[in-house]
């Protein structure tokens, strides 16, 4: 990709932070907390006690300390600076289509674990949107995976994955992802098929923003390629067999890789949001 590096925007920088601390509703952790997740842990056999920043925890009212110096790297620093082009850009993008409808969101960036509206979020997830505080979450380690597991490399790969989930917060927006949940909630047996129908849609608004960066010169001759390529490898069917198991269908999220290059590359190519009507066909 063809981009600048600029001022920092909308940009909250939690790396440097505990992954019970930044943004954290109710403070720092009590040890009645700490006992709960022991609870958890017996009862489970998953280790909670691991996601714990030893930093947050406290006896009483004294504070925590959860937060420090950012540790990085200059590439780190670099991808950064990509991240708050890519984002800047989209969200200019959807300004231009929505209008006053647009309302500007957050890139939350993060290292293991930080707290949201929506729950506690874990890089383990993968980059992800909450609809409660309007924010986008990454964890940047996530591109390594995106590279060494997924074999999506490329920096157009990783402003689709950054794309996506700003395709979510257009959702959020316009009030689809208020009616998809009620719909699951009023259908349990769609919840599933409604959850794909969401991912695609965000994937065919990536390839929106996709379509005007084309357009503006942002993009070289092999972005494409690698748009379309990240979209494939994080499929459902392709994970399941990376997983070690079968293929089934019915309890995709996110759609085959198959539906996830159509849907991108649809956005990609009509660059209209009215393109991605992925729950009316």
């Amino acid at each position: 990709m063809k981009w600048t590096t600029g001022s920092r925007e909308n940009i909250e920088d939690r790396r440097g932070q505990g992954g019970f601390g930044g943004g954290m509703r109710g403070g720092p952790m009590s040890l009645g907390v700490v006992l709960v997740l022991v609870v958890l842990t017996l009862l489970t056999g998953k280790n909670f006690l691991s996601l714990v920043d030893p930093g947050a925890v406290t006896g009483g009212d004294e504070p925590a300390a959860t937060s420090g110096p950012v540790e990085s790297s200059p590439e780190e620093e670099k991808l950064v600076d990509f991240m708050n082009f890519v984002l800047k850009d989209n969200q200019e993008t959807w300004n231009q289509l929505l209008g006053a409808r647009y309302q500007t969101t957050t890139l939350v960036l993060f290292r293991q674990a930080t707290r949201t509206a929506c729950g506690f979020g874990q890089a383990a997830s993968g980059p992800f949107y909450c609809p409660g505080d309007g924010k986008v979450y990454l964890d940047l380690s996530f591109f390594d995976e995106l590279d060494r597991r997924f074999g999506a490399s490329g920096d157009f790969a990783q402003a689709y994955v950054v794309a996506h989930e700003v395709g979510h917060h257009v959702q959020n927006l316009l009030g689809l992802e208020r009616q998809v949940r009620q719909q699951q909630q009023q259908r349990p047996d769609m919840a599933n098929d409604l959850s794909v129908r969401m991912e695609l849609q965000a994937d065919c608004f990536a390839g929106v923003w996709g379509h005007s960066a084309a357009q503006r010169g942002h993009l070289d001759v092999d972005d494409t390629d690698e748009g379309l390529r990240a979209a494939s490898s994080i499929g459902d069917d392709r994970i399941q067999r990376q997983s070690g198991g079968t293929v089934s269908p019915e309890s995709f999220t996110h759609g085959s890789s198959a539906q996830r290059m159509q849907w991108f590359k649809r956005g990609l190519e009509q660059g209209q949001a009215e393109a991605c009507d992925t729950f009316g066909r």
